[in-house]
């Protein structure tokens, strides 16, 4: 289980695991797919990294209205790093794929282009930003909240893509995609692995509040992932990698908006 997380973390970030190490993890497609059950433990260290980040900058800055904005802009600089943009690279891929009303067939064929067009400039603008508003509001409201909030989408996020995986098949340029190892349904077990990640993360703050709060971001970031489906079933009946990193950025801004809709609430 430790080299399949290190493979996932080799795969999804930019932290280095090189050298003996990388020789100790090694690598098959195999091991890749069952890596996929620690997709939420990516989210996990990042998450974690990314709240530490928020909260070092926010405390050590000072104490002005947009020093919290200040401090989403900052976490999210420093997520994008650990990450390489790697889902916001999938998220601008499909949204170019997607974005006009075009066959099937030439979807695919965009999505495979490097280059980044209208639609995927304006998905990433409003990705960000929206990002930024959401945590900054969250921000305001109450610091710790935001932290915990950060925390648990990344993980949350890097669960929902392996819903797409399990109940779509896989529709890109198998030979030379880079998703061609999980074009393969994932098992249960594997569906277990990432479950007992989102649990752990939940169990660790759960006494920072009421549950109700946490749920909340849940169900709205299963909700989008639900309406990704649908809309990856309509307009090309399957997934492709890009599809599952816009997936990720989805649902982690949904979780967002999910736990702000809930605050009245709770």
């Amino acid at each position: 289980m430790i080299r399949h997380y290190l493979l996932a973390l080799q795969f999804f970030t930019r932290i280095p695991v090189t050298g003996k190490l990388a020789e100790w993890v090694g690598y098959s497609p195999a091991m890749l797919r069952a890596s996929a059950g620690h997709f939420p433990g990516i989210g996990f260290l990042v998450g974690a990294l990314s709240a530490l980040s928020f909260w070092g900058v926010y405390t050590l800055l000072p104490q002005q209205a947009a020093t919290v904005f200040v401090a989403a802009a900052l976490s999210t600089v420093f997520s994008v790093m650990l990450t390489g943009a790697f889902h916001e690279d999938g998220l601008a891929d499909l949204a170019d794929g997607l974005g006009g009303h075009v066959s099937r067939e030439k979807s695919l064929e965009i999505m495979k282009d490097s280059r980044i067009g209208t639609y995927g400039t304006v998905a990433l603008l409003l990705a960000l930003s929206s990002k930024l508003a959401l945590l900054s509001l969250l921000g305001q409201l109450n610091l710790s909240i935001c932290v915990i909030a950060l925390f648990l989408a990344h993980v949350v996020s890097r669960t929902m893509p392996l819903l797409i995986i399990k109940y779509l098949p896989h529709v890109g340029d198998t030979p030379q995609s880079k998703s061609k190892p999980l074009a393969d349904a994932i098992e249960n077990p594997t569906l277990l692995v990432a479950a007992l990640w989102c649990g752990a993360a939940f169990a660790l703050v759960l006494f920072w509040r009421p549950a109700f709060i946490w749920s909340a971001g849940l169900i709205a970031a299963l909700c989008s992932t639900w309406w990704m489906y649908r809309f990856l079933r309509r307009r090309i009946q399957g997934f492709t990698g890009d599809a599952l990193g816009a997936t990720q950025q989805l649902s982690e801004l949904s979780f967002y908006l999910g736990v702000l809709l809930a605050w009245p609430r709770s």
